[in-house]
């Protein structure tokens, strides 16, 4: 067994994708997608593909906690959740979306607000002391990880949508012929 799946982020999705998945809780989906990025992320970790490995582990780390924290809020009435997060966890809940859209609210969510603010919660302490070549060894890793979550993509296509929206599998093949003429 790798080291990568003993990763306690690893661990914490894979049970709660299997709970969910027994539940019809549709929130298995963006979940699902996230966990295979993830060991994506740490395969790639494994395998030293970025320039500063320790910063890259810290920031997954920080960016899962995230997630969790937005499970934790939405599941507690008591404490605000964020809205975005708020809009996500409830469609996906609500199970009447398709699985791309409740995918799509999960990426939104997680990408475009939590990754920027776990970037900037692990650069700011550090930014300021940091040689210009130690910034842009964290900006190419930062895109690294942009593109380990592009290349995934195919396979959450794959492997998680088309089991939940066996169409899309026959319109993916109908768009596939089309770029073939």
């Amino acid at each position: 067994m790798d080291n990568n799946s003993q990763s306690p982020a690893l661990l914490r999705m894979t049970a709660l994708v299997s709970k969910w998945e027994q539940e019809n809780d549709r929130r298995a989906i963006f979940l699902q997608c996230y966990s295979m990025m993830t060991q994506n992320m740490l395969d790639a970790l494994e395998e030293g593909r970025f320039q500063d490995a320790d910063w890259v582990d810290e920031l997954l780390s920080h960016f899962a906690g995230y997630y969790f924290q937005s499970l934790e809020t939405y599941e507690n009435p008591d404490i605000q959740t964020s809205a975005v997060w708020q809009y996500a966890h409830t469609v996906a809940r609500d199970g009447d979306a398709m699985a791309i859209q409740n995918l799509i609210l999960g990426v939104n969510a997680h990408i475009n607000y939590d990754l920027v603010l776990a970037t900037a919660d692990i650069l700011d302490p550090e930014w300021s002391r940091l040689d210009e070549a130690s910034r842009r060894d964290r900006y190419e890793d930062y895109c690294l990880v942009n593109d380990i979550i592009g290349e995934t993509i195919d396979n959450v296509q794959d492997l998680v949508l088309e089991r939940y929206d066996p169409k899309l599998k026959l319109s993916t093949s109908f768009s596939v012929l089309l770029m073939s003429c």
